[in-house]
């Protein structure tokens, strides 16, 4: 009898689909762990929440004014470890230009907790803006503050990240006597 004669299969196709199907595989793994990485370790922007603000000492002369600044924040950091802030700033702004500054000293705040801060600064003498009609001892003038954390968050023990936060208030103080009339961040 005649045997049918049966053909090898070629090795070198099966090879190639198994390579094929396996980098797909780890494609899809590296992806996966990707996005895993993303939602659940993403590291957060801290938190700043301005609680006080205060004008302890006041003058007003010759439609100049000097004070010392008070703000009194808490700061929340949300991550699964150690905020470490280090380029940190404090900016007071009136009429579009500034008039006070002050770095904030570097420090951490720990993974889940929060940390009230305050700053204090000595604002030297500028012009209040004269508004028309109205008398100096009734007017209010508009400070605006803006308070900026830049640090770094470490990621699985491994990786670390820059993290940014900021927050920018309008303040309302009574020329007068100095006495904050209302802020709003």
């Amino acid at each position: 009898m005649h045997e049918p004669h049966r053909s090898k299969p070629r090795r070198g196709h099966t090879n190639l689909a198994s390579c094929i199907v396996a980098f797909f595989f780890l494609l899809f793994i590296a992806a996966t762990i990707t996005t895993i990485y993303l939602l659940i370790f993403k590291p957060k922007h801290p938190h700043i929440a301005v609680t006080s603000v205060k004008f302890p000492t006041f003058a007003l002369s010759n439609n100049t004014v000097n004070f010392t600044f008070f703000q009194y924040v808490t700061i929340t950091n949300p991550n699964r470890d150690t905020f470490t802030h280090y380029d940190s700033s404090l900016q007071l702004d009136y009429s579009g230009s500034p008039v006070g500054f002050v770095f904030i000293p570097a420090g951490s705040i720990n993974a889940g907790m929060k940390q009230q801060m305050s700053a204090k600064f000595s604002v030297e003498e500028f012009p209040v803006a004269a508004t028309a009609g109205s008398r100096t001892t009734t007017t209010a003038m508009e400070i605006e503050t803006r308070m900026k954390l830049v640090g770094r968050v470490r990621v699985l023990k491994v990786l670390t990240h820059k993290v940014e936060s900021g927050v920018k208030c309008r303040v309302a103080v009574k020329v007068s006597d100095g006495s904050v009339l209302g802020f709003h961040c």
